[in-house]
């Protein structure tokens, strides 16, 4: 494989005053904040719908609204920046970040709810990217696996804590704590932010020399694309998807919009979202690898606690402690990673994860009603293991070949499609879901024949069992119900099966794309994590 060095390397690499390690407390503070409000407030949805006044369906709108406009803000930070200043921005989002989840918490009514949603996705989408641009220019080239490493603990990690924690504050407090809790942690963030961070010079020179409009069609045309394609995502499994009129309306106004989006933004000198940034090779392949992993990421979070809660019974907390152990495996792969990242091909680590992913997702596909806790624990130690050999050095590969003046739009674009993949993921296991199970169960269904052997033998189990307890009444009917809820808990079981194979294949598809990356060099020998 050719070799692709980074262009950064040629220049006189700028480096800011104070300790690289205090900035990125300082920003990785402000995004666990921000990621884990992306999946804290799912389980606590009954809750809230519950103390508003509000059907469970008007209350998904408060995920909805955030996803929608953190989707919007996300590929434009990297031109807000330079526009604004980027440490200015980035105290701007935190501060209205916070401000928007004190709203949140106080909201008398689920519209002031969802407003306050809407502000707070806005001002949290442009903290990943803001984020992961300051870590990889505070770093030298040599330690930005390190920093990559940092990023991750906080993107992997916190949407695996976010149910556990929503849960527990929700049945132990009230929902509103789960939005005041950003409070102290946004003041902290902030104070750190103002005293460490600072603008590289040649930000300052670009918005110095910034005297172009603001490019209002470009981001016309990206938020209706977004917007209607979040909707889409997350509504389209409710409403049967392309049945529904308003979805396929939808659908043809988004697609029209995201091509105009794409031929306008190239055409244009100073683009809102400089989409040029996709002809380096590692970076347009490393984006849609990324696209793939936020697919099966954010798929396993959403399919695990429905399996554990729907079929085996587990409370939502319960279902939140099962899930978490994927975060030590992310935690100990993160630290190994960040000590050998330089020392061995960074492909090589992409296709182990991807195929140690596979493996784990495999495994959940053979779960059966009669697991215990540990058949959960272990595959998620291992997928955990395997996002962490798949985060850190993807990322690094994707951005390290690019000089540090697109940094700041090419992560944009780089979180934006991580999360759409899992909006993506997500709408297609919640449908196959539900369509699989119909389908087992419509196969199912064709064995309750009186020609059956087995069939009877599970009628008379039920029969003897009605008997013993003592229900006389309607006996027969309360068999063959027992007996329905049996075959629908089994068709449910094996849909359940069908999404993890899918997710399976998903990962292997992944592997030789990977070979199509460069190998990126650096300069010097890595430093690991200490």
């Amino acid at each position: 494989m050719a070799a692709e060095n980074s262009p950064a390397a040629n220049e006189i690499e700028w480096r800011p005053r104070d300790n690289p390690w205090l900035i990125a407390i300082a920003v990785m503070l402000a995004t666990f904040m921000e990621v884990l409000d992306t999946s804290v407030a799912n389980v606590a949805l009954p809750h809230i719908a519950g103390n508003l006044s509000a059907s469970t369906d008007e209350a998904t709108w408060v995920l909805t609204s955030y996803l929608v406009s953190n989707a919007i803000i996300l590929p434009m930070t990297g031109w807000l920046a330079v526009r604004f200043g980027r440490k200015l921005f980035l105290l701007t989002c935190i501060a209205t970040f916070s401000l928007a989840s004190a709203l949140c918490g106080m909201a008398p009514s689920l519209a002031v709810l969802i407003l306050a949603r809407i502000f707070q996705g806005a001002a949290g989408g442009a903290l990943q990217p803001i984020s992961q641009a300051i870590l990889l220019e505070s770093f030298p080239p040599a330690k930005r696996g390190v920093a990559m490493a940092i990023f991750a603990m906080g993107v992997v990690v916190a949407p695996i804590v976010g149910p556990t924690l929503g849960g527990w504050i929700t049945d132990n407090y009230s929902w509103r704590w789960i939005f005041y809790i950003n409070l102290p942690i946004g003041v902290i963030a902030f104070y750190m932010c103002q005293m460490f961070i600072e603008d590289p010079p040649y930000l300052i020179s670009a918005r110095q020399s910034t005297t172009s409009r603001i490019d209002y069609f470009g981001f016309s045309l990206m938020a209706v694309w977004l917007a209607t394609l979040q909707v889409i995502l997350d509504k389209g499994q409710q409403d049967d998807w392309f049945a529904a009129e308003w979805i396929r309306w939808m659908a043809v106004v988004s697609f029209i919009a995201m091509v105009s989006f794409i031929i306008w933004e190239i055409r244009q000198k100073q683009p809102i979202v400089n989409l040029r940034v996709l002809k380096n090779r590692n970076f347009a392949i490393g984006t849609a690898l990324m696209t793939l992993v936020g697919v099966v990421l954010y798929s396993t979070i959403t399919l695990q606690p429905l399996f554990l809660q729907n079929l085996m019974g587990y409370t939502a907390m319960e279902s939140g402690m099962a899930l978490s152990p994927r975060g030590i495996g992310a935690i100990i792969a993160i630290f190994f990673v960040g000590r050998v990242i330089g020392r061995v091909d960074s492909r090589f680590l992409i296709a182990c994860g991807f195929i140690i992913l596979a493996v784990a997702s495999y495994q959940l596909s053979e779960l059966n009603l009669q697991i215990t806790i540990a058949n959960i624990i272990m595959p998620n130690i291992v997928m955990g293991l395997a996002m962490g050999l798949i985060f850190v050095p993807l990322t690094t590969i994707t951005m390290g070949g690019l000089p540090n003046e697109q940094m700041g739009n090419a992560a944009g674009i780089f979180n934006l499609m991580r999360n759409l993949g899992g909006g993506i993921g997500i709408s297609i296991v919640t449908t196959m879901l539900a369509r699989n199970a119909q389908e087992h169960q419509t196969i199912i269904s064709g064995h309750f024949t009186p020609y059956n052997p087995q069939l009877q033998h599970y009628l008379q189990q039920f029969h003897s069992l009605f008997s013993l307890k003592g229900v006389p009444d309607f006996l027969d009917q309360k068999t063959y119900a027992a007996l329905y809820n049996l075959a629908v808990q089994q068709a449910s079981l094996l849909s359940y099966m069908d999404s993890f194979r899918f997710l399976a294949f998903v990962c292997l598809l992944c592997i030789p794309a990977v070979v199509l990356l460069r190998r990126l060099r650096i300069r010097s020998a890595p430093v690991g994590l200490h």
